[in-house]
């Protein structure tokens, strides 16, 4: 995936790429060192990085893997548990996961299987070698590399002889398909039986494409794991006896990885590779199942159409919770649910589970709600007032972070929602009053670190320039944590990361860094004398694109900014492109049509700011209207409703969809449910399948009045599975995107 706008630059003296993906603990990058070697760097993420527990928990995370080492793991190649965010680099492993082998092309042939059943026991024997315990060995955490499975990610492993565990008392870790009964019933006698239970479960899903104990909820999978016989149906006769043994409830009674290895070669005898065509039977089913060599692509050709593989239509819950690739957190609530049955009803609150859909799960507590801007809040400036405003900003524009919604406007006074309930939580004065006479505007342009970072615009009278000042407030309290007035300079402020970036210097000619949450300086630079410039949407680092103030300049400056120090980097672009983000290691931006009349793009251009070079690629069809950049393609909205999905790489068209959401504002991309949203002025929402263009569903307006029908009129967040909208007349309501027609209430 690329690098989004927060992520960082380089790590370590490792310049990131991309981004791999992400869970509880942080993100992780794909990275190169100055030699040249690439390898993945793990990043915590800042929230937790001030927790000690949680760095103490880091700490003992590096010092595991760096005893463990072998053929099949991925070694530690640097750590610096005590930087600002700490980071630990290991050898980068090209290949798919196993979740995304299984996900993608079913379950494995026999030679497929005999390769993973080998290396996995060999990895487990190097890793209980060195006195450590994996505790979340499950399918996302074992990648297919084409010389072997490497495990990964022992973030929440443990030394074996360290019996002082971090884990809070009556919490376990782990992925409920693939944890031990022990591990969900006394997390504390957790050993290295428990990573041979998880072994088990993840070859009875490697061959066929479902776990052992699946379930429509965790809490009934954990049921099973603790309680019932795994469901081996599928599974080879020689290979079922051996998981059976590792399926037991008795730690004691498991095999140890050194016996494994034998009673797997005897199991699954090496026959040599498979025809492309191999008939298997599996759950009383027969199936013609056309396989090929791991890393190869799909071919049209080879399907039938019509058809659907056989490992889409069984496991679908085993394989999305092994897809997740999460760690879940299951609080002492949950061992009663295991001891009492699954009659019991004690989920503990604000337990996040995974759905068997393309949806998330809503958490436990929330409610389908729709409010306005001004709604009493609880504290604060509790009654919304009569604010002038000027005209500058959109009606209103939201942030969604952390099970809240936070929204300012022209004349709306910057708010916290409750994205559980809709009940508003705070609202926030102005700088100055706003008892004071004048007109405001404000700008939520993030949140980070516990901070809102809010743009404002005030005018004292109903004549003169508006004073712009930007500031933070507290997410809780929404009291200020700092303000600073600026001049109007050559570009608007911006929020990158922890980094705010503002004008600075006389005539805002320079760039100032502030911390989002304290406001103190960072470093300052420069932009071209004499341009003015604007930031991507998109993107990492801190790019923007400068141009002169004459009317007919050929060129613009792309610049891109170090987000440690400032330092600047250059290259010369089009003056008729646009810069949407970044994309494999560069950034891109749209090349518009030759036609000055036209609001069109015809070519995908690449700039590399460190050599200050830049290819083209031609559209294979024009984009027409709101262009935005996210997961490596182009989605272009136009005013009639018709979404185009095109590579950003090739430049081909995916597809293109009509729809009926007219004059739409841009789209909201959900990378984890494979959708797309898009919104209008009468708070009309539509979901797409992001990879087929397939319209899954359309609602009704839900807008009292649309005062506007500007492309800025409306807004679409994501917010803990649930989809939230702002319309333009100020209201916002949310929607479970698996029941989108369920009534709200009113917040």
């Amino acid at each position: 995936m690329p690098l989004r706008k927060d992520d960082p630059k380089s790590v370590g003296g490792y310049r990131l790429l991309d981004r791999l993906g992400a869970g509880g603990m942080g993100a992780v990058y794909r990275g190169r060192a100055r030699s040249g070697r690439e390898v993945a760097v793990k990043v915590v993420h800042a929230q937790y990085a001030e927790d000690p527990v949680f760095r103490s928990r880091f700490r003992q995370e590096i010092a595991a893997v760096r005893k463990v080492s072998g053929v099949f793991t991925a070694p530690v190649v640097d750590a610096d548990p005590d930087a600002e965010r700490p980071w630990m680099a290991t050898q980068y492993v090209p290949g798919p996961s196993l979740a995304a082998r299984i996900r993608d092309d079913g379950p494995l042939t026999r030679t497929e299987l005999r390769r993973l059943a080998l290396g996995l026991v060999e990895a487990l024997r190097e890793i209980h070698r060195a006195g450590v315990v994996h505790r979340d060995l499950k399918p996302a955490n074992v990648l297919m590399a084409d010389d072997g499975p490497r495990v990964i990610d022992f973030g929440i492993s443990r030394a074996v002889e360290n019996h002082n565990t971090l884990t809070e008392t009556g919490q376990m870790i782990g992925t409920p398909p693939f944890m031990s009964p022990e591990q969900l019933t006394d997390a504390r006698s957790v050993g290295p039986a428990s990573d041979v239970f998880s072994l088990g479960a993840l070859l009875v899903f490697a061959a066929t494409g479902r776990g052992p104990f699946d379930a429509d909820s965790p809490y009934l999978t954990a049921y099973r794991v603790v309680h019932d016989a795994p469901v081996l149906d599928g599974v080879p006769d020689p290979l079922r006896t051996i998981l059976e043994r590792c399926l037991a409830k008795d730690p004691q009674e498991r095999p140890r990885p050194g016996a494994l290895a034998a009673e797997f070669v005897a199991a699954l005898p090496e026959t040599g590779d498979e025809d492309a065509g191999t008939v298997r039977l599996r759950a009383g089913e027969l199936a013609l199942v056309r396989t090929r060599p791991a890393g190869t692509p799909d071919s049209d050709s080879g399907s039938v159409p019509g058809a659907e593989r056989p490992a889409r239509r069984r496991g679908r819950a085993g394989r999305l919770w092994a897809g997740a690739g999460t760690a879940v957190v299951l609080a002492l609530g949950l061992t009663a649910y295991l001891l009492a049955g699954p009659g019991a009803d004690d989920r503990p609150k604000g337990t996040d589970v995974a759905a068997p859909s393309r949806w998330t799960a809503l958490p436990a507590g929330w409610r389908p709600w729709q409010t306005t801007v001004d709604a009493t809040a609880a504290s604060g400036v509790k009654t919304a007032a009569d604010v002038a405003g000027l005209n500058m900003y959109s009606a209103l524009r939201c942030a969604a972070h952390e099970r809240a919604v936070y929204c300012a406007g022209d004349g709306t006074l910057p708010i916290r929602i409750d994205a559980l309930t809709g009940r508003v939580v705070w609202r926030a004065d102005g700088v100055p009053s706003i008892a004071d006479k004048g007109s405001f505007g404000f700008r939520i342009l993030g949140v980070v670190d516990g901070a809102v970072v809010v743009e404002q615009q005030y005018r004292p009278g109903s004549e003169g320039e508006p004073r712009p000042s930007v500031g933070a407030l507290d997410t809780r309290t929404g009291k200020r944590l700092w303000h600073r007035e600026l001049n109007s300079g050559a570009a608007l402020p911006h929020l990158s990361g922890d980094l705010v970036v503002v004008p600075g210097g006389s005539g805002g000619r320079s760039l100032v860094a502030r911390s989002a949450r304290t406001g103190a300086v960072r470093w300052t630079g420069a932009v071209p004398e004499g341009q003015y410039c604007d930031w991507a949407r998109t993107g990492a680092g801190l790019p923007l694109v400068c141009a002169p103030a004459l009317v007919g300049a050929k060129n613009r400056t792309l610049l891109s900014l170090d987000r440690a120090d400032g330092t600047a980097h250059t290259a010369k672009v089009p003056h008729r492109s646009d810069l949407l983000g970044t994309f494999d290691g560069r950034f891109l931006l749209l090349d518009r049509v030759e036609d000055p009349q036209r609001d069109a793009f015809a070519r995908i251009r690449l700039v590399d700011t460190g050599t200050g070079r830049s290819t083209t690629t031609r559209l294979a069809h024009e984009l027409e209207g709101d262009v935005t950049l996210a997961d490596g393609v182009l989605w272009c909205v136009s005013s009639s409703g018709r979404l185009t999905a095109a590579s950003a790489r090739t430049g081909e068209r995916l597809w293109t969809t009509r729809t009926s959401m007219e004059r739409s504002s841009g789209i909201t991309h959900d990378p984890r449910a494979r959708t797309v949203y898009l919104s209008t002025a009468s708070g009309r929402v539509a979901a797409l399948d992001s990879r087929k263009g397939t319209l899954l569903w359309e609602t009704m307006p839900r807008a009292q009045r649309a005062e506007s029908l500007g492309q800025e009129s409306s807004q679409v967040l994501l917010s803990g599975g649930a989809v939230v909208v702002s319309t333009s007349e100020g209201g916002l309501f949310t929607l479970d995107p698996a029941h989108p027609d369920r009534k709200p209430v009113s917040g």
